[in-house]
């Protein structure tokens, strides 16, 4: 199983800002469902952020390792418009346990442009989210992705990883000071009113900026996160009647195509008299058409370009990291034992295992009523106990040895052994591995003890 896992994506690092854009995927469960129709995999999540796009799938057995990988390139560099020859030098490749480990370091931001941001841990649930109402999550997504969660909670809370952490938006802001100094005498214009608009909002307001004109496609929004942060909500086509009276545009709207181009700024310029501008495009795809840094007083950045100041808040986190990628190591390997136990042999093993540990233990407690008893008859008694526990699970094992066989669903009811038996001893969510969100009842011994006696009574 451990080697069915694969994760093909590229990144900040790999990929310039005009090939992200180009091979984002603005529809991931269309995506992930055409992913399961075309290739040859059981699973499928894809995560696309302005920094990273990232597809997980578990593939089917008996397939090589090149035949997959190729498979996938296609399908997304088709999905986008592109080649797999230029897709494939941008990309890195994980299988197995190493995937397992990528998405670990992704989740607690230890890959991230800004070590520690939180914006990716929502980003990736958000993804799960989506490849949950695709359908394309099944048994190791789900499983996984929990446990990603965990461990990116674990990180944040056992480690000082995100105590000088920054943001694309705070970084945006920094950028604005070196430009103009300080800020209170400025005007901006945030263009979006998502997360990073809101974050920027929030970095500006807090370095003296007094006005702030939001403007969105959808008004409502706009007006919403203007009264949180005092701004003023303008549609997204009235922008250009207010761009002339800001200093400050940031821009990180969802679109496919810019929303400013050249042309529109350079009549802007000449009703500000050619007071300087500075634009910030956290977007991707980009939102502003690179053109505009060739007009005078323009300065246009987009967000590969904040790499250097996030870089100077790196230093301070690295002794964290350390820790942070330890605890990764731990869970990985963790998560790798889990893996080889959906195989069945292992199961059987463990669930015979456990029946004999709770049989043992149950025969010590009625030894103990019984007071003093003859070694014969204590070994009678545990012969008994374990050849109760055997029979009990005779049925069960037999079911999972039928069901196993057939193609594609023996990690499924594998895992729902250990899960109904606990044999991992784990706390899993009770909605882990479900579709829909559901509620469900706990389950103590005292609770199955009454239930066994009313049931008694009842009849």
């Amino acid at each position: 199983m451990e080697n069915r896992i694969y994760l093909i994506g590229l990144n900040h690092r790999t990929a310039g800002v005009e090939v992200r854009e180009k091979y984002a995927l603005t529809n991931t469960e269309n995506f992930e469902q055409a992913t399961l129709a075309n290739c040859p995999v059981r699973e499928c999540m894809a995560l696309s952020t302005c920094n990273r796009v990232e597809i997980t799938v578990v593939a089917a057995e008996g397939l090589a390792e090149h035949e997959l990988t190729d498979a996938i390139l296609s399908h997304w560099a088709s999905a986008c418009g592109g080649t797999a020859e230029e897709l494939v030098e941008h990309v890195y490749r994980h299988r197995g346990l190493d995937a397992v480990k990528h998405i670990f370091t992704v989740a607690s931001s230890l890959d991230s442009m800004v070590m520690g941001e939180p914006q990716i841990l929502g980003q990736l649930k958000d993804a799960y989210r989506a490849s949950l109402e695709s359908g394309t999550a099944g048994v190791v997504v789900n499983r996984l992705l929990h446990k990603a969660f965990s461990v990116a909670k674990r990180v944040r809370t056992e480690t000082a990883i995100a105590s000088s952490a920054v943001s694309i938006s705070y970084a945006a802001v920094e950028l604005a000071k070196r430009i103009f100094g300080e800020l209170d005498s400025t005007r901006a214009m945030l263009v979006g009113a998502g997360e990073m608009a809101e974050l920027a909002a929030t970095h500006l307001l807090n370095n003296g900026v007094q006005d702030i004109v939001i403007a969105n496609r959808t008004l409502s929004r706009a007006q919403e996160l203007s009264e949180r942060m005092g701004g003023k909500p303008i549609a997204m086509e009235r922008m250009f009647d207010h761009l002339q009276d800001v200093d400050i545009i940031i821009s990180s709207t969802g679109s496919p195509t810019s929303v400013i181009r050249a042309k529109d700024v350079k009549g802007v310029l000449k009703k500000r008299r050619n007071s300087p501008m500075f634009f910030i495009d956290i977007a991707v795809p980009r939102d502003i058409d690179p053109d505009v840094n060739t007009l005078d007083n323009v300065y246009l950045y987009d967000i590969d370009d904040l790499k250097e100041v996030v870089e100077e808040n790196t230093s301070r986190r690295q002794s964290e990291a350390v820790k942070a990628h330890s605890m990764v190591e731990g869970e990985t390997d963790a998560f790798g034992t889990w893996l080889s136990s959906l195989a069945l042999n292992p199961t059987i093993v463990d669930l015979v295992d456990r029946s004999e540990d709770i049989a043992r233990k149950e025969l010590a407690k009625t030894l103990k009523r019984l007071g003093p008893v003859d070694v014969e008859t204590q070994q009678a008694l545990e012969t008994l106990v374990l050849s109760v526990g055997r029979k009990v699970l005779h049925e069960p094992i037999c079911f999972l040895k039928r069901r196993t066989r057939e193609e594609g669903v023996a990690d499924r009811f594998i895992d729902m052994a250990r899960r109904m038996f606990h044999l991992d001893n784990e706390e899993i969510p009770v909605n882990a591995h479900m579709n829909r969100r559901k509620p469900d009842d706990s389950c103590s011994s005292d609770d199955i003890e009454s239930f066994i006696e009313s049931t008694r009574k009842d009849q």
